[in-house]
């Protein structure tokens, strides 16, 4: 019991809970309307406290992606649906973040390019994706990662107070959020090189003075996944102080995706929009992004 507590003290086991129910939330484990699992059995299942647990369904109902009442449970409210490419091509399906990194950690050399507003859904799925090389489930030899984000010096304009569009403290929020969840990433890659899981660990971030208006995650220059965020108005709890607020804010884990892959013909709608989004994110990245 006392490591217990000692786990749910140093953040671990918050970051896990966590982890695990945003990933059931995007591969539909939970679907939209769904209800999650009672408190207690996520407890048993996960191995950490009631109170860990509880402490992770509210971050989730402040991100505006579950709804609890007390009595009813905690229902799914985000629609994690990541739909196949509307462009009509052949063999199509629908797509989840989950299945698009967890093929592009099937290959030997892992090559991915991402353009986000935050580092959060990403860090929840490599997380998984460690766990499985951890296992012997799958053994990449090397990984690369370049990731983009907006500069934190940088006004935008979600998420904001609706009341007071001035008011800084919800995108310091933002900021502090993007920070931990990218460190989280950095180590989790990291690790896996030093624990010698892997050979070659490569991860850049660089900061650019754009709003991203969609999210866009490339891997090895064949997929891409792409998606606009939807401006949503919901409750933000500032860290700080306890007191929520109503805000715009945008949909992150529930945005939806559209998938396309380059195939065998370089003429087809999806090897014409994989290209232009590889040469677009290069460009951003090599004239105008600077380094984290």
């Amino acid at each position: 019991m006392a490591e217990e507590r000692h786990e749910d003290a140093s953040g671990r086991a918050l970051e896990r809970v966590l982890s695990a129910l945003r990933a059931g939330m995007a591969d539909l484990t939970y679907a939209p309307g769904a209800l999650l699992p009672p408190q207690r059995e996520l407890a048993a299942q996960l191995g950490v406290s009631r109170d860990t647990v509880q402490r992770a369904l509210r971050q989730l109902r402040d991100e505006g992606l579950i709804d609890s009442r007390q009595g009813s449970g905690s229902r799914v409210l985000t629609r994690a649906v990541h739909r196949a490419n509307p462009a009509g091509e052949t063999g199509a399906r629908p797509q989840t973040l989950a299945s698009f990194i967890g093929r592009a950690f099937e290959r030997n050399d892992i090559v991915l390019d991402v353009y986000t507003l935050t580092s959060e859904t990403l860090d929840a799925h490599i997380r998984l994706q460690a766990e499985r090389i951890r296992a012997r489930e799958t053994a990449p030899d090397r990984i690369a990662l370049r990731m983009m984000l907006p500069d934190e010096e940088m006004e935008l304009p979600y998420p904001r107070n609706r009341a007071d569009p001035s008011d800084g403290r919800v995108q310091a929020r933002l900021h502090r959020i993007t920070r931990q969840y990218l460190g989280n990433l950095k180590r989790t890659l990291r690790d896996l090189l030093a624990d010698g899981f892997v050979r070659s660990v490569d991860v850049q971030v660089r900061r650019v003075r754009l709003t991203p208006t969609f999210k866009l995650y490339l891997a090895h220059g064949e997929e891409a996944l792409y998606g606009p965020y939807a401006v949503i108005e919901r409750r933000i709890l500032l860290d700080d102080t306890g007191e929520e607020i109503d805000a715009l804010d945008v949909l992150g884990i529930g945005a939806t995706l559209t998938h396309h892959v380059t195939g065998g013909d370089p003429s087809s709608p999806g090897a014409l929009f994989v290209s232009s989004q590889q040469q677009w994110f290069d460009s951003v990245w090599e004239h105008l992004a600077t380094d984290d």
